[in-house]
């Protein structure tokens, strides 16, 4: 019988991986859950009450269910979008690659992705201003777009590995092009784009930077609220860290429903 050894490099590397993770949590639970008198005594102690009042108090200063609206609209629409859209896009550019518009068209969304937000902030908002886009329709419609680039990348190679001849036979069967592509193509790209679908879904719910230069303060989204607690000379902390749980628990749900999906995922996606 072969003993097994344990090993102790992976184990320490794990166990400060999950440290790093963990300790962030704790003090974020623990100040949500403490009285500023509390907190001043120590910040790293367990509370000694537990003031849940914080997190009502939270929900009135951020209009929290006016922002979680906002942003589940956003987040939902986008996701729909970049999966019908983006994977359209690269299904034309890699079964017509050998054609140099397309070859030119695939180069040209793949530079997009070398240029950093901060270069086109000004001229979006300007266009976006002129075109009366800056509401929650112009930001899905610019979320949609962004992230063009990486998605198209990522499609392009995994549609370029299906075989050919299943779309001979649904052509032979008198399927037209956008009835092979919904009925044999968008199935078969359902581990990439679960991928693309939890990255997407992840960035729009986070996303700071565009909410901030394009919506009003009837739209702000959950990220932009939590401004609602820094003050000029003072921070409330223990609201501020009870609202932040509040805006990341949808998201923890969304995994713990979908991590079958994101693991099946991001593995198919690799052994393809």
């Amino acid at each position: 019988m072969i003993k097994k050894s344990t090993n102790w490099p992976v184990t320490i590397l794990i166990a400060l991986g999950s440290l790093l993770i963990l300790f962030p949590l704790y003090m974020t639970i623990a100040i949500a859950l403490k009285n500023p008198e509390e907190m001043a005594q120590s910040i790293f102690s367990l509370p000694t009450g537990l003031h849940f009042e914080n997190f009502s108090n939270a929900i009135k200063a951020t209009n929290f269910f006016n922002a979680l609206g906002n942003s589940t609209v956003i987040t939902i629409t986008t996701v729909v979008f970049i999966l019908l859209t983006n994977s359209m896009v690269a299904y034309a550019i890699a079964r017509n690659m050998k054609r140099r518009f397309f070859k030119v068209l695939y180069f040209y969304f793949i530079s997009a992705m070398f240029i950093p937000f901060q270069i086109i902030m000004l001229p979006v908002v300007k266009v976006t201003t002129d075109l009366h886009m800056n509401n929650i329709v112009g930001i899905i419609i610019l979320y949609v777009v962004y992230g063009l680039a990486f998605n198209v990348f990522v499609y392009t190679g995994y549609i370029r590995s299906i075989p050919y001849e299943l779309e001979e036979a649904a052509t032979v069967d008198g399927a037209s092009t956008f009835g092979t592509f919904w009925k044999i193509i968008f199935p078969l790209l359902a581990p990439v784009s679960a991928t693309i679908g939890i990255l997407s879904c992840l960035s729009t719910w986070n996303d700071f930077m565009l909410p901030l230069i394009l919506l009003g303060e009837d739209s702000y989204t959950l990220p932009l609220v939590q401004y609602v607690f820094q003050g000029q000379f003072s921070t409330d902390f223990n609201l501020a860290f009870a609202s932040y749980l509040l805006a990341l628990t949808p998201m923890l749900i969304v995994y713990l429903f979908a991590q079958k999906w994101i693991i099946s995922g991001l593995t198919s996606g690799s052994i393809k």
